[in-house]
């Protein structure tokens, strides 16, 4: 079974136990153990024997569940900007939060 959920605006396809890098939560302080993503666009069966079923935009009812394995930072990504006839040349980084996480469960 597979699924491809929307989440921070991208379209991630998932499959139980796949391990994937998502975006860190906002407005969350403490990070939870578990997430539930309820925007489901698809829910498809890996053998294609059954018709997928498609959401108009959403599947109702249908959930993915995931257990959070760590918090992280990306790379780091230098930011270098070049502004003429002022000999200034400010550099600055840049390391995106992130959140490890394996999928649990798909309910449709």
């Amino acid at each position: 079974m597979y699924a491809i959920i929307e989440d921070s605006g991208t379209q991630i396809k998932v499959s139980p136990n796949d391990v994937l890098e998502i975006d860190l939560r906002s407005g969350v302080e403490k990070q939870p153990s578990k997430i539930t993503f309820d925007r489901v666009l698809l829910i498809g069966e890996a053998d294609g024997k059954k018709a997928a079923t498609v959401g108009t935009p959403y599947v109702s009812g249908a959930t993915v569940t995931a257990d959070v394995i760590e918090q992280f930072k990306g790379e780091k990504i230098d930011v270098l900007m070049y502004m003429r006839r002022k000999g200034h040349r400010p550099k600055m980084g840049h390391r995106q939060n992130h959140l490890r996480i394996k999928i649990t469960g798909i309910k449709s």
